[in-house]
């Protein structure tokens, strides 16, 4: 697919059903915890924050980056998560660096669900399922290209041209 295709849908497309991949990233192997629900409530992300816990070394300290849904902030999470002191839930701004991480991680596996067809909320989870195995068993840091000066720099130019419009 070239850039600026409009993908479309045929006449007779059906909509079979959504799933929600939670996904816990270890950044310095690259391989995924992971787990395909069909709803996304808070019962569902406890049940994924016990398979991190359950899945990982306890004497790590694991630092969550997530975004600011409802479902990360509930009652019963913070709760579980005040008995848990390891886990350390860090809320980003969309924009923010950390999230663009995971938009890489979701190009990748867009790119390899595009292709399919699926008949079935089941094929769908299964074709995830093949994605996250093939990944884990060659497992790829995403590594950032920019220095940091040159961040710093794009901010400062940001900032400068929002404080010309509003003197302006």
């Amino acid at each position: 697919m070239g850039i600026g295709h409009i993908q479309t849908k045929s006449h007779d497309y059906t909509r079979h059903g959504t799933v929600t991949l939670f996904a816990a990233l270890d950044y310095l192997q690259g391989k995924l915890i992971s787990s395909i629900e069909r709803q996304h409530r808070h019962q569902e992300w406890l049940a994924f924050l016990k398979k991190i816990n359950k899945e990982t070394p306890k004497h790590l300290q694991l630092h969550l980056i997530v975004d600011n849904y409802a479902t990360h902030k509930h009652a019963k999470v913070k709760a579980w998560l005040a008995k848990h002191p390891r886990f350390h839930v860090h809320f980003t701004p969309t924009s923010s660096s950390w999230m663009n991480m995971v938009e890489r991680f979701f190009r990748d596996i867009t790119v390899f669900l595009r292709d399919g067809s699926f008949c079935s909320v089941r094929e769908l989870e299964s074709s995830i399922t093949t994605f996250l195995a093939l990944r884990n068993a060659q497992p790829t840091r995403y590594i950032w290209n920019a220095k940091g000066e040159e961040i710093l720099s794009k901010i400062r130019r940001a900032r400068d041209v929002m404080d010309a419009q509003m003197e302006g």
